[in-house]
């Protein structure tokens, strides 16, 4: 597959941390929206053709659909595509793009399926571990999230008005 060079190039500086959180947080409303999206759909469309409505009803009641690692899977699988679909393609979620920031290689591409699936997979514990993975660019000399160690990426600081166009 042809390197996809993300515009604009340049070389440009490491995002902070304030922009990554910003951006993180607002990534993070779209995902919880996403997810209620996901989880409806699964719920009232999908659950319902199969079990009916009051097959439905009677397995809601039953606590059946407390816990289940179908729509748990459905979930992880679109929360994924959400970032995935944004990092390969122009380096930037809809959070990214209002903060300036982006991920890339250290080239300038765009970073691959397997690099969006690193960093996703590595945010989890970064994020679980009180964010220590995030907070480690606080102590990396290259400023470096353990997801851009762990997919060999950077997040990058736009120009003004670049990430704008």
């Amino acid at each position: 597959m042809p390197t996809h060079f993300l515009q604009p190039q340049g070389q440009f500086p490491v995002a902070g941390l304030a922009k990554r959180l910003a951006a993180f947080f607002y990534d993070l409303l779209l995902s919880i929206a996403l997810m209620m999206v996901v989880t409806l759909v699964y719920q009232q469309v999908a659950l319902r053709l199969i079990y009916g409505s009051e097959g439905l009803q009677a397995l809601a009641e039953s606590g059946g659909l407390d816990i289940d690692p179908l729509l748990s899977t459905i979930l992880f699988i679109s929360l994924f595509a959400f970032f995935a679909k944004f990092w390969t393609h122009n380096g930037q979620t809809l959070g990214m793009q209002v903060w300036g920031i982006r991920v890339q290689n250290k080239d300038g591409s765009a970073i691959d399926l397997w690099q969006a699936l690193l960093r996703f997979l590595i945010a989890i514990p970064s994020w679980l571990c009180v964010g220590i993975g995030v907070l480690w660019m606080l102590k990396d000399k290259q400023r470096r999230t353990w997801s851009d160690i762990y997919s060999e990426s950077q997040v990058v600081q736009l120009p003004k008005g670049a990430h704008r166009k």
